[in-house]
């Protein structure tokens, strides 16, 4: 469709409208990081590193950080297994409720926050009877970030070429084998792109989190909540967004590029008849 040079003009102004409206305010939450004002006075009349050195020295911050890594990497790490394990199945292959399956895989993601937050709080102390604690929020954080690693996966795995894993099959792969070789090296950018996108998803996930953490522990969004209007801390907060803000951009923009990258071919470097045949006399008694 060819736009008039007047329409162009029009789109655009609209677009850097709407991008400056979405992206004005984390300007301004980076920019009173570094404003001197306790009170945030606008425009800035001088700037200080105080409220960035404060934080780097606030030990609370410090755990509450350690504790946001620590469940990230966690619920990732299972969400990358049941993910992959999960699109395999829904893909590779056919049986009765498939499609049932599929809809409650991603369901999670599309329910409110705070739906999920009060579910899981009422399994985990009422039916269950476990006490909340760093565990059960990084249950409730693998619920949703499975969705990202399920979605990216069997996406890939509609586009993969099959008859790369019959002919891995043909020359005496077994299913374990065939997958080391075959399937995961087409799965790899997937994968890490998936991995990348659920663990900024937990490492800034609040609601859920404030129903499923136990008493005394914080995460770093946790902290940001608790601290927001506590007048000797708002600076301190500013800065802790800003760091809420690169940590989540950044492996988000990482899976953006890894999904570019692997759109022109889904092609497995490394993956060959040699490589099958090799594993299959290593692994011949």
């Amino acid at each position: 469709m060819k736009l008039s040079r007047s329409a162009k003009t029009i789109l655009g102004v609209i677009t850097g409208l709407i991008l400056l409206f979405i992206y004005l305010p984390l300007l301004l939450v980076v920019v009173n990081s570094f404003n001197a004002d306790r009170t945030f006075g606008w425009p800035p009349r001088s700037f200080t590193l105080e409220w960035w050195s404060r934080a780097v020295a606030s030990e609370g911050v410090r755990d509450a950080l350690a504790t946001s890594v620590q469940v990230a990497v966690i619920s990732t790490i299972i969400s990358l297994i049941l993910g992959t394990l999960l699109a395999l199945a829904l893909q590779r292959y056919s049986f009765f409720g498939r499609d049932v399956i599929n809809l409650l895989v991603i369901l999670p993601i599309a329910l409110p926050g705070i739906v999920t937050g009060i579910a899981l709080n009422n399994l985990f102390t009422t039916v269950l009877g476990v006490p909340l604690s760093l565990w059960t929020v990084i249950v409730a954080h693998a619920t949703f970030c499975m969705v990202t690693v399920f979605n990216n996966a069997i996406a890939r795995l509609r586009r993969v070429n099959g008859s790369l894993e019959e002919a891995s099959a043909d020359l005496g792969a077994g299913v374990f084998t065939t997958f080391v070789l075959v399937t995961l090296p087409q799965l790899r950018s997937a994968l890490l792109a998936g991995g990348l996108l659920a663990f900024a998803l937990s490492f800034d996930e609040i609601i859920v989190t404030t129903f499923t953490i136990g008493a005394g522990q914080q995460t770093l969004p946790v902290w940001i909540l608790s601290n927001l209007f506590r007048p000797n801390q708002a600076p301190v907060v500013n800065v802790v967004a800003v760091i809420l803000i690169v940590v989540s951009i950044v492996p988000i923009w990482l899976a953006q590029r890894l999904s570019s990258d692997s759109v022109a071919g889904t092609g497995a470097p490394g993956i060959g008849r040699g490589k099958i045949k090799k594993a299959k006399v290593s692994s011949a008694p």
